[in-house]
């Protein structure tokens, strides 16, 4: 059963940095648009996010649920350690969320609406920077628990250079989630041209921003470089993402854009399966030389059996409204 709770854990991370990521992603493109094409760019990032935006946050929600439950001591370690980052990323979102809902659904439109449109672009830029952060720590081996001052325990143990590089990919992968998720809304040309030469540039902002992660991650003394290319398995992940890259530049060359979605979300696993393979089920390394594993600091079996029935038992009530959900937005958009 253990296996069927880890399999639900990768699920929803995989789902929260997809759907999530294009999410954070709308603030992000809006914010890198021209003022006088924002106009243009909220309207089409609105109807790209509509079916999903209120829904994403489950998805993180089961994660932390199923690290608390079945992993507690993984758990433990990373609400001790990073409980910084951890706090600033959940206010981003909570600032976020509310400014959204402010921004489109208030009843009077006065000068607040420039406020809400303010704190939407910056936490929508700072939540997934911090959730680099936070991914970046845990394989950083920066955390060590025998250190002995604040800083190193609670500051350094996240705030680096090689965290701070992950932190500005993930806030590229969002960016480029949302600019790719959008093109389906399109049916203006102008429109659709503006995005497809947003989501050019967001390729080149992850590829510049991936480039520093392996940077930092060699005068980090991280074999990121061993970990995502030594074996079959990580040189098949690039390589596949690489050709989804190009399948993506073709249907956006040929106006064939009903495949892009797909691509970009499989894109996003592959890089997940590249970064975290080698050292898999080991998903906190620690500075004093230990890990943290997902396969021995587990919670008692019975409890791992309960988590997992529950999980796939939940699955089946969650999963079909979720996409009926997004059928549903769909099929009210095409009437409209």
């Amino acid at each position: 059963m253990i296996y069927v709770v880890i399999g639900f854990l990768w699920l929803s991370v995989c789902l929260y940095v997809i759907l999530g990521g294009a999410d954070f992603g709308a603030g992000i493109v809006e914010l890198m648009t021209k003022k006088k094409n924002r106009k243009y760019t909220e309207k089409i990032m609105y109807e790209s996010i509509a079916p999903v935006w209120e829904a994403n946050h489950m998805w993180l929600i089961i994660a932390i649920v199923i690290l608390f439950v079945g992993f507690p001591e993984i758990y433990t370690t990373m609400s001790i350690y990073l409980h910084i980052p951890l706090v600033l990323m959940l206010l981003g979102i909570i600032a976020r969320g509310t400014a959204f809902t402010f921004r489109h659904y208030d009843a009077v439109e006065d000068r607040w609406q420039l406020v809400y449109t303010q704190i939407f672009y910056y936490a929508s830029l700072l939540t997934p920077f911090f959730l680099g952060l936070i991914a970046a720590a845990t394989v950083s081996k920066s955390i060590n628990p025998d250190a002995t001052t604040f800083l190193d325990l609670y500051i350094f143990s996240w705030l680096n250079w090689f965290g701070v590089s992950v932190g500005f990919f993930v806030v590229a992968l969002c960016a480029y989630l949302a600019s790719i998720f959008s093109l389906r809304e399109i049916s203006d040309r102008l429109e659709l041209s503006l995005m497809i030469r947003k989501s050019h540039q967001t390729m080149i902002f992850v590829v510049i921003t991936g480039l520093l992660v392996f940077v930092t991650a060699y005068f980090s003394d991280i074999p990121l470089v061993k970990w995502v290319f030594s074996k079959p398995l990580g040189v098949m992940a690039i390589t596949f993402a690489t050709v989804a890259l190009g399948l993506i530049l073709r249907a956006m060359h040929n106006g064939k854009l009903l495949p892009v979605r797909a691509l970009a979300g499989f894109q996003i696993i592959m890089i997940l399966v590249a970064a975290t393979y080698q050292h898999n089920p080991d998903i906190i390394l620690l500075g004093n030389g230990e890990h943290l594993s997902l396969l021995k600091h587990i919670a008692a079996d019975k409890t791992i059996t309960a988590l997992g029935w529950a999980l796939m038992l939940g699955s089946i009530f969650i999963l079909p409204f979720l996409f009926y959900l997004m059928f549903s937005f769909t099929k009210a958009k095409g009437k409209s």
